[in-house]
């Protein structure tokens, strides 16, 4: 169904519904209605909940139970299992009284304020939350598609079979053989995702096929902790460090007055920020500059070519672009980039009015497409809209993302951040976002600490 069918049918749909839910906003309860029971619909749902147990809260998610992306990597590995990144809305009913329609979104009219869903059912809202998450770009990569992806070459971005599929991969790689992860262009969900995984592809070869191989090919020339997970692989798996991240290093650590101005490359194998490495690297990683952008892939002959040659390799990752979630995009959500426009103090589209667009869909400037970014957008409207039905004037926002990494499952680190409003931009308003270069090994084993502690109370404060 494309933008036009999906548009008309919410017509006749809101006419032909068997079981109408209206809002009584007009008596005394307001409805705000949540598409999407991800970690920004959930965490709204919540808090809106917690702002005014008053406000009539309908969350519709067409999965009865959700599965974190966050952290699925570490199935890849073993560390967890699939049944493990599953999360109920059970304390999301029982606690706060959100009400859950387990159901599929096929109708929008933003005039009558009304959504109907594939099982029969309208409802009309006062505000209405899309948080629908990213869509999958397949065929932006010449010669893949859903249906590779389900069954050879998987992406597992969206943790579900093809995480498994590829898990089993893994497993099954030949001795000495090669696992490539195509890495996406930006912008994309969670900025140290792909290289984390090869991190911990990296690690799981060295304990059980340590003359495996692991390369990356990548359009981009940098991305978020590429400092840091660059410092980490030359620790644990041999990488030699570019000499343009070498400078990088030396700029950064006399930035912050660990170096001196006399101090230089030298310095940084000295005093064991890094290491110096003469054997073979288990990972490397091929930049866009060096050629490492893709032009297309043979899935039957387990080929990628890129601009610097072809490549194969015995399990192929591939992270596709992304663009906003389907729904997003069949209610007329997006602009020509793909993602959805907002206003920035309250997430409120700029194309429809009274309907706030959460997380990794929205175009939200500085911030990065991450669960955290999606939570702390999801606060932020929550206290925007429980003020907007009252009549008040919201107060100023502000946010905050942290995104904790591993180069390996006792190596962590992380990016920090705090934004702001500025000239009517989301900006990034912090100081030192990263582990320094300097951390000592107990920093960064507490890294891989707080990774593993963040993720379950981080789970816990969206659904608990």
């Amino acid at each position: 169904m494309n933008r036009r069918e999906f548009l008309k049918f919410a017509g006749a749909a809101s006419l032909a519904a068997a079981f109408p839910v209206r809002s009584a906003f007009a008596g005394a309860q307001p409805h705000v209605v949540v598409v999407g029971g991800g970690v920004g619909g959930a965490t709204f749902a919540k808090y809106l909940k917690m702002a005014d147990k008053n406000i009539k809260v309908t969350l519709i998610e067409k999965n009865p139970v959700y599965i974190r992306p966050y952290g699925s990597s570490e199935v890849l590995t073993g560390h967890i299992q699939m049944k493990d990144l599953d999360v109920t809305y059970d304390a999301l009913k029982s606690r706060y009284g959100v009400e859950m329609l387990i159901d599929t979104v096929v109708g929008f009219d933003p005039d009558k304020k009304t959504v109907s869903t594939a099982g029969g059912k309208s409802l009309s809202y006062d505000r209405l939350i899309v948080s629908p998450g990213i869509e999958l770009k397949y065929e932006a990569v010449e010669g893949y598609s859903e249906a590779i992806a389900n069954t050879k070459i998987p992406s597992g971005w969206i943790p579900g079979a093809q995480t498994q599929l590829l898990a089993d991969q893994i497993k099954s790689i030949p001795k000495g053989g090669t696992f490539l992860l195509v890495a996406p262009p930006n912008p994309y969900r969670c900025p140290p995702g792909p290289y984390e995984r090869a991190a911990l592809v990296t690690e799981w070869f060295q304990k059980h096929n340590p003359t495996a191989k692991v390369l990356i090919l990548d359009p981009k020339d940098a991305f978020v902790t590429d400092t840091t997970m660059q410092q980490g692989w030359n620790r644990l798996y041999g990488y030699k460090m570019p000499k343009s991240f070498e400078e990088k290093f030396v700029e950064e650590l006399r930035k912050f007055k660990v170096f001196s101005e006399q101090e230089g490359v030298d310095a940084l194998y000295a005093k064991g920020i890094l290491k110096r490495n003469s054997g073979p690297s288990m990972i490397s990683w091929v930049t866009g500059k060096e050629g490492g952008r893709v032009l297309k892939i043979d899935a039957a002959n387990m080929t990628v070519e890129a601009e610097n040659g072809v490549h194969k390799a015995d399990v192929i990752n591939i992270v596709p672009p992304m663009v906003a979630g389907t729904i997003a995009q069949k209610m007329g959500l997006t602009d020509k980039s793909g993602w959805c426009p907002i206003k920035r103090e309250s997430f409120e589209s700029t194309v429809h009015k009274d309907v706030h667009v959460l997380g990794d869909s929205s175009i939200a400037d500085a911030m990065p497409k991450s669960g955290f970014s999606a939570n702390t957008q999801a606060k932020v409207a929550a206290l925007a809209v429980a003020a907007s039905l009252k009549g008040q004037q919201p107060g100023i926002p502000s946010w905050e993302n942290t995104c904790y990494a591993l180069a390996g499952s006792d190596y962590g680190f992380f990016v920090a951040d705090v934004f702001a409003l500025k000239e009517g931009k989301i900006t990034n308003v912090s100081g030192h976002r990263y582990l320094p270069l300097n951390a000592s090994e107990a920093q960064i084993r507490l890294g891989a600490v707080y990774q593993q502690a963040w993720m379950k109370s981080f789970t816990d404060d969206c659904f608990a």
